[in-house]
Parts: structure tokens; sequence; C-alpha cells
């Protein structure tokens, strides 16, 4: 009779205190929408071989995050909190208390840093299959390098990594590797014997040189910021992740653009393919609002004939959008915001959901967490639509009111 051996317990452990003097709620700083310890523990879930994955923080708003995309929390004590403690110490007594609360062992425990938003569940995976196969005891992601590497010395710079007066073609030196500070994974065991994340065998887990970035100040987080639409996999929400929708007016159902006749009265442009994708959304039950800065009756008018409730002239659009949120008993995080420029951007860090549509200013195409085709005023919101609904959006059976 053949037993079949149990999956190893492999826990993924991610740091994550309340206070950073570099960025402020900087692990709550979100890129493309989404916060750095969510994004995290994003990675680690979706990684294979990872059983479970908890949070050590001292800040309830974090561990309120950490609990929002999945992840376990363990609140750290204020002795191991502060800017000395190491962040072996917050793994130990994570896995402490994992153990103590799951009454089993891990086998397996990684140490993840929310510093570096380009973590790939691969790396991750990568990382845990070179301990659970034994080829390694300790393993950690790391980005090739062929850089000549200097020292200042009192008698003038000297290289470290080469003879100064042999300069070999890069395709004749073979490359060292740049610790990237992102995942490390260690036999349990053997982490509790060595108290720190490299003993025994090390392996390497090789990672793209264009995803590294450890963010330690507010120039990381804007770069991290611009990176995102270039180095994220593409992600639209379906209609399991929202119970809202909630549209901004200017550029985002209209071109953007402002008609004006002799006597000064506004026209805008509106597409009737949103009106055909707004309409499909109300029949499918989905509350829809539209929320503008723009005081012009023409908002009104337009949210009339698409029988959706309005809100406009509005000064602080997030404040707003939060009392809307609390009255309609809808949680800000299953919400999804579509807009186009800079007055957007605080509605954004406050829905699950941020989506810029193609027309929007950069700013708001880097904070968003999806990005449509379609510019503004031209079917944006159709696309959206089509998102949440199915394709078949794109070619509807019966026409619906627009």
């Amino acid at each position: 009779m053949t037993v079949k051996k149990p999956s190893p317990t492999v826990l993924a452990v991610i740091p994550a205190r309340g206070g950073s003097k570099g960025v402020p709620a900087k692990n709550l700083a979100p890129v493309a929408g989404i916060p750095l310890v969510g994004r995290a523990v994003r990675a680690c879930l979706d990684a294979a071989g990872v059983t479970d994955v908890v949070v050590s923080t001292d800040d309830p708003a974090i561990e309120a995050a950490a609990r929002s995309f999945g992840a376990g929390a363990v609140r750290r004590p204020a002795a191991i909190a502060g800017d000395t403690a190491t962040s072996e110490s917050a793994v130990l007594h994570a896995l402490d208390a994992f153990e103590a609360e799951r009454g089993r062992t891990a086998d397996v425990v990684l140490l993840v840093q929310c510093t570096s938003p380009f973590l790939t569940a691969r790396e991750v995976a990568e990382a845990v299959g070179r301990i659970v196969s034994g080829t390694a005891d300790t393993a950690f992601t790391a980005a090739p390098s062929h850089g000549f590497l200097w020292r200042e010395t009192p008698d003038g710079a000297t290289g470290v990594n080469h003879d100064k007066a042999h300069r070999p073609r890069r395709q004749d030196r073979e490359p060292e590797y740049l610790e990237t500070g992102a995942v490390y994974a260690m036999d349990a065991a053997g982490f509790r014997t060595h108290g720190h994340r490299f003993f025994g065998r090390t392996a390497v887990v090789v990672t793209d040189p264009a995803r590294v970035l450890e963010i330690d100040d507010p120039h990381d987080l804007a770069r991290a910021k611009a990176l995102a639409p270039l180095l994220d996999e593409p992600a639209t929400p379906s209609f399991a992740d929202v119970d809202a929708v909630v549209l901004d007016f200017d550029g985002t159902q209209t071109d953007d653009r402002v008609h004006l006749d002799a006597e000064g009265r506004e026209f805008v442009s509106a597409h009737r393919g949103d009106g055909l994708g707004i309409a499909a959304l109300r029949r499918a039950g989905l509350p829809v609002l539209i929320l503008s800065t723009e005081q012009n009756p023409v908002v009104a008018a337009r949210a009339r004939k698409l029988r959706i409730p309005v809100l406009h002239g509005i000064d602080r659009k997030d404040l707003a959008l939060k009392e809307w949120c609390e009255a309609e008993s809808i949680d800000p995080a299953r919400v999804l915001y579509a807009g186009n420029d800079v007055n957007d951007l605080p509605c954004f860090h406050l829905v699950g959901w941020p989506v810029a549509v193609g027309s929007a200013h950069d700013s708001v195409r880097a904070a968003a967490r999806a990005v449509t085709v379609t510019p503004g005023g031209f079917g944006a919101i159709r696309e959206i639509a089509a998102w949440l609904l199915g394709p078949e959006l794109n070619t509807p059976a019966t026409p619906l009111a627009n």
C-alpha cells in the first residue's frame, strides 16, 4: 500500500510596519490602484506551493488591508516593531504565532517584502520549489548584472569586481547577481536553528532586471506608479468583483470638449454605446452613479436620459463618494470608479477598482488598476460594461435604451 506524502506547509510572511520615515504610510501606498501590501499578498496567494500567507504588522489599517486581500494577520508587538527591529525577528514571531494558532508546523517559511512592487507569483513559486525539492536550504531573488563596480580609496578609485587595466566585453564576463530584496525562502527548521535568512546551501532565483525596484523614498514610489502600466499583467474586473459602478462625466462619458453657441450655452457629445452599456449594467442589477464636479445642467439631463442617479457640482468627489457608499451600504473596495483626470485621483485611492479611460491623463493611467482601450466619449463605458457582463455587449441581440 502506497501512502501519499502530505504536501508541505509553506508559510509566506510579509512584514509591514505602520511607521515609515521615507514614505509615510508606505505599505498602504497604492501602485496601479493596489496598496503595496496588497500587491505582495496577491503575489504570494497566486504562487504555486504557498499554503498560507500572513502579514506581520503593528498597524490596524494595514491589518485590515491584508485581510481584505485574503491574507491572515499577526499583530507585531512593539518590541519588534521599531526602526531597529530585524525582518528575521518579525518572521520568527509570525512563525510562532501561526504554528500556535493552526496547530501545525511550517516546513518552509518565506520573507516577502512589500517594498518590491513588481514581485511575481512565478518568482515566489520558484523560490518555494528550491526548498521543497531539497536542492537548497535557502533561496532569494536576484537580478543578473554585468556592471563594473568601483570603490574610492585614499589612493584613488579601484575596481571591486574587475581589474581596471583590463576591460573585457560584456559577452566575455560571467554575470554577477544583485539581491533584489523581494523574497527569501528558507527551510523553516533551519531558520529556527540559525536565526537568519542565509544558511546551508543557497540558491538564486533569477529575475528580470527591468522589474527590480525597492521603494525607499517618494521618488521610488513615483517610478513604481509610472512603470506599473508597463510591467503589470493587464487586469480587468469581472461581475463578481464589483458591487457598484461610479462614473465621472466630462472626459469619461464625453470627449472632454465643450461646444458653445452664440448665447454661451454649452453642449457636449455623448456616445450611444455608453448608454447601451449603462442600460445593461442597470438590468444586471448593478447600481450606477454619475459623480461630477461639473455644474452644467447637461450632466443631470444625461443622467435622467440614462435613468441613473447623479451627484454633480461636487467639489470633494471623494467625500461625496464615501458618503454615497455609506448610504447605500456598499464597500468602497467593491466599487469600480471610472475617470480621466487628476480630480479623479482621490476617488481612485478610495475604491477597489480605479479605472482610467484610454484618453486619461498620464498620472491617472498610472494610478489605475485597469485602463480601457477606448478613449472617453467614444464608448469607454460600454467597454467597461463588457468586462463585467461579457463580450456579447459588442453584438447585442436586442436594442437597449441609450
